[in-house]
Order: structure tokens, then sequence, then C-alpha cells
């Protein structure tokens, strides 16, 4: 029963941001394919990471990757920046126009989560933070650790 809601709610919060994306998004030229909408949410869960890092965690070829990198700066969602210490590493930013379609994607947990903060008692607000805490840091780790794992190897260089 639980599993089924969990899926019910994760599916809600994917259909919404789906309709708002079709809704708020620029059309044409610079508007985000499926893909490209995938690859910018891992550029952004990986924060600054390299085209070998999304490669690797992606694992698809690099060529693959370069493309999507190439179209994504093309459309201005993202920005490659040299590395101090190394000017053939570059790092992938994320743009202000990244920063718009990130809004619209976190539109509706916050509409959700204040219509939960106004029925609930924040004893059990506390409750679900510290359950989605264990979940993203102790029963993810596949996903914790591939993140994880990014980051440590761009702090090491």
């Amino acid at each position: 029963m639980v599993e089924k809601l969990f899926n019910e709610v994760y599916d809600k919060f994917k259909l919404s941001f789906y309709r708002r994306m079709f809704q708020g998004l620029e059309e044409g030229e610079t508007a985000l394919t499926a893909i490209e909408t995938f690859c910018v949410e891992v550029i952004a869960a990986l924060n600054r990471p390299t085209i070998k890092e999304v490669t690797e965690f992606l694992d698809i070829s690099q060529p693959n990757t370069a493309y999507k990198v190439s179209s994504l700066t093309r459309k201005g969602y993202i920005k490659k920046v040299p590395s101090t210490e190394d000017k053939r590493e570059r790092f992938l930013e994320l743009t202000e126009k990244y920063d718009k379609y990130d809004e619209l994607k976190k539109l509706y947990v916050h509409i959700v989560m204040d219509r939960l903060k106004e029925r609930l008692p924040k004893e059990d607000i506390d409750t679900l933070a510290r359950i989605l805490e264990l979940m993203s840091t102790e029963l993810m780790p596949e996903v914790t650790e591939l993140i994880e794992k990014s980051k440590s190897k761009r702090n090491k260089s």
C-alpha cells in the first residue's frame, strides 16, 4: 500500500512538472527535448561536473554526451567554464535560464509542501523530513554514491 501511494505521489509530481514544462518553457530552437531535460537534470545534480563525469554517470559514449552538452550550451541552459588548474578541463555550470526552468520544476513541490504545513502538525512534518532524509542519504546508495564519486573527483583536482 505504501509503495503504491509513493508511486502515485511521485507520478503526480512528474506529471505536474511535465505539464508546466510544456506550458512554460520556450518553443522553437531553445526548447528542451526530453533527453536534454534529463541531461540538464543530471548536470544539476552532479553540481559543476565535467563532460567526462556526466559521461561516466550516464554510462553513455563521450561523443553522445558532448553532443548533448553542445546543444544545452547553444540553447543557453549551461555554460562551459575552464578550470583554473587545467585549461583543457571544462566544468559545466548552469545559467540563469536553467534557474528559471528549475523554479518551474520546483513550483508544485512548494505548493504541496505549503498545503502539508497547513494541514499537519509540525511533528508530522518533522517526521516526514526525517523519513525523506533517510531515503536520500541511506536508502538510495546507488545514486548517492555516483553523485558523491563525481564530487570527490572534482575536489581532488
